[in-house]
């Protein structure tokens, strides 16, 4: 267990059920709350100073959508908790990062957890967790941290653009929840170009000595991508099928567009993966060819040198009488003989191609 997975256990453990405490690290100097108030025929978007303005939402006729970002202002999210009848168990969740993908029902409202994907300035994949309570008229968003996918549902919102001026809050939630799905798909392209080039790397030859710890980043990110969209397919089928009051009929259909939206998400995931399993293969095959080259090259110079060495064993003896010796040229000759083998067995190495 890593040492900051392992404070996140510590501020858990023997805390009363319905704690809540952040486990995060992303604190955030100051707290955020996001207003868009709106109808068919109007729309208000406010940013508040306190929690407590977000209160008479709560029994506008028209939908709204309260977005807070900065988890680790606890007591507000206890007040806001306390007013929208939130169940402790529920806040304790929501400052609970390490939530995986799900949902709870309860009498007046649901509890979405999903995980949100992006790549950061480094090239490496984040994951952040963003919570939903979707009520009667109004959408309550939790975010651990600025900055999220949903600008184009606030443009839509703004400009009355498509249905979701039209429809009520449970159409706001497939929307949001549409839109982190949707940013699945260029996290997807992204992690698979990344896998591509290095596969390219591999059979061009251009690798460095950093390939198995790359290999290995890989696998942390597809594992990472998984444990964050596989639990949403059960998430998203639950919404599909479910009979909850909140949920309209006219947007199980949205719901089951995002549902395959997931399957094709899902199956690219398990592609790339078994790429990602290859590679190391690949790679350990590309070592093992290179050595064999090495090796192929070393083993021809013995074998040429072999017999050259051979003679000049025999004729580095020290005896007395070695008849060659004595020969005016014997010294040339040798040199010659020696000559010969030398290319004798360079032109034979070369018709085999073995060179």
């Amino acid at each position: 267990m890593s040492k900051k997975r392992s404070q996140f256990s510590k501020k858990k453990l023997g805390q009363v059920p319905g704690s809540v405490i952040y486990t995060g690290d992303r604190a955030k100097p100051k707290l955020s709350i996001d207003v868009f108030d709106y109808s068919k025929e109007q729309c208000t978007e406010k940013e508040l100073k306190s929690v407590e303005e977000s209160f008479a939402f709560k029994l506008s006729e028209s939908t709204t959508w309260i977005n807070l970002n900065g988890l680790n202002y606890v007591e507000a999210i206890e007040k806001l908790g306390e007013h929208y009848h939130i169940h402790p168990l529920v806040l304790e969740d929501i400052v609970n990062v390490n939530q995986r993908p799900k949902i709870d029902e309860f009498e007046d409202y649901l509890f979405v957890v999903v995980k949100m994907l992006y790549y950061d300035e480094k090239e490496k994949i984040k994951s952040e967790q963003v919570s939903f309570i979707l009520g009667e008229n109004y959408v309550i968003t939790f975010q651990e941290a600025e900055g999220d996918v949903f600008d184009a549902v606030r443009d839509r919102i703004r400009q009355s653009k498509g249905r979701v001026r039209q429809m009520q809050a449970d159409y706001l939630l497939y929307v949001l929840i549409d839109a982190i799905v949707d940013h699945y798909f260029s996290v997807i392209e992204l992690l698979g170009d990344k896998i591509e080039d290095f596969e390219s790397d591999i059979f061009s030859g251009n690798i460095t000595d950093d390939a198995t710890k790359n290999i290995q980043n890989l696998k942390r990110e597809i594992l990472k991508v998984r444990r964050s969209i596989f639990p949403l397919r059960e998430v998203i089928n639950r919404l599909e099928k479910n009979e909850n009051k909140l949920i309209h009929k006219k947007t199980i259909t949205y719901f089951r567009d995002i549902y395959d939206h997931l399957i094709q998400v899902s199956e690219n995931i398990d592609i790339y993966r078994e790429m990602i399993w290859s590679l190391m293969d690949m790679y350990m095959t590309t070592i093992s060819n290179k050595m064999n080259e090495v090796m192929k090259v070393l083993t021809i110079m013995a074998s040429i040198f072999i017999p050259l060495t051979f003679i000049a064993g025999i004729y580095g003896m020290n005896f007395d009488y070695i008849p060659e010796l004595k020969y005016r040229y014997g010294y040339f000759m040798i040199w010659g003989v020696m000559l010969i083998i030398f290319l004798g067995m360079l032109y034979y190495f070369k018709r085999k191609k073995w060179l």
